[in-house]
């Protein structure tokens, strides 16, 4: 925390869906928060709906607004940079921003720079920002802080046609824990959430149908995303001595036990 008691979050992919619902979920019960994500645009509309919401309007924190494109090392470096110089220090990092690439294509016709942008968007981005929230946990008074990366269901099984990114989210689990182990000397807990068929615009297919293993295409029950924010803040809220070092947050009846 700064030297006012709030606590300061940075949160990546914040401009939408997942990203945006832990955001306002923070600022809306008094974390101050680093937005960051490609376009300014949909990061000022995340800030204003944390800003109009019946529930913490007395206490929200502040919003800062950081254009970042994860996968570049000066974009992260700049990101962390503003938001020390805004709040002082950094508590949580939701190393959240992903993509899934080009969904459907088959492992033989996936182009390489398509592989390329899943892995330095997914992987590569947030090694970088856990790499600056570690330099900056391990080096503020009081020393450390939280970092919490998004993995998915495709951290444990994948979907059919999704090579690249489920290949990313199997290694963000082993960048879990290596972070977690690494940065035990200095009071920072690393723990991961994976997450199915939250109700975002990146999931809005599987309502009317998505690819099974046997070959058909099924409709998904999905949940609302304001569950998957609340668990978040759960996590993030823990005093670190405690830490969830995974958690899974799922529809409850979509095909993942079971899958294939």
């Amino acid at each position: 925390m700064n030297a006012k008691g709030n606590a300061i979050a940075v949160v990546t992919g914040a401009g939408s869906g997942i990203g945006r619902a832990v955001a306002v979920e923070l600022l809306r019960t008094g974390w101050s928060v680093a937005l960051a994500g490609r376009r300014a645009e949909t990061l000022e509309e995340t800030a204003a709906l944390a800003s109009g919401g019946a529930e913490g309007d007395a206490r929200a924190g502040a919003a800062l607004t950081v254009r970042t494109d994860v996968s570049r090392p000066e974009d992260v470096r700049a990101l962390f940079a503003a938001t020390v110089e805004r709040f002082g220090r950094v508590d949580l990092l939701f190393n959240n921003a992903g993509t899934f690439g080009p969904g459907g294509v088959p492992v033989e016709d996936l182009p390489y720079e398509a592989w390329r942008h899943v892995v330095d968007t997914n992987l590569n981005g947030a090694f970088l920002c856990a790499q600056a929230a570690y330099r900056q946990m391990k080096e503020q008074d009081p020393q450390g802080g939280r970092i919490i990366n998004n993995g998915s269901i495709s951290a444990h099984t994948p979907r059919p046609r999704s090579v690249a990114y489920t290949a990313t989210k199997h290694a963000l689990t082993g960048l879990t824990k290596s972070l977690s182990l690494d940065g035990r000397p200095y009071r920072i807990a690393v723990g991961q959430i994976d997450i199915g068929n939250a109700a975002t615009d990146m999931t809005s297919r599987m309502q009317t149908g998505a690819l099974q293993a046997n070959g058909e295409v099924a409709p998904e029950p999905v949940m609302d995303v304001a569950d998957v924010a609340r668990t978040v803040r759960h996590m993030a809220e823990l005093p670190l001595e405690a830490n969830v070092q995974f958690a899974t947050v799922l529809a409850t009846a979509m095909p993942y036990v079971g899958r294939g």
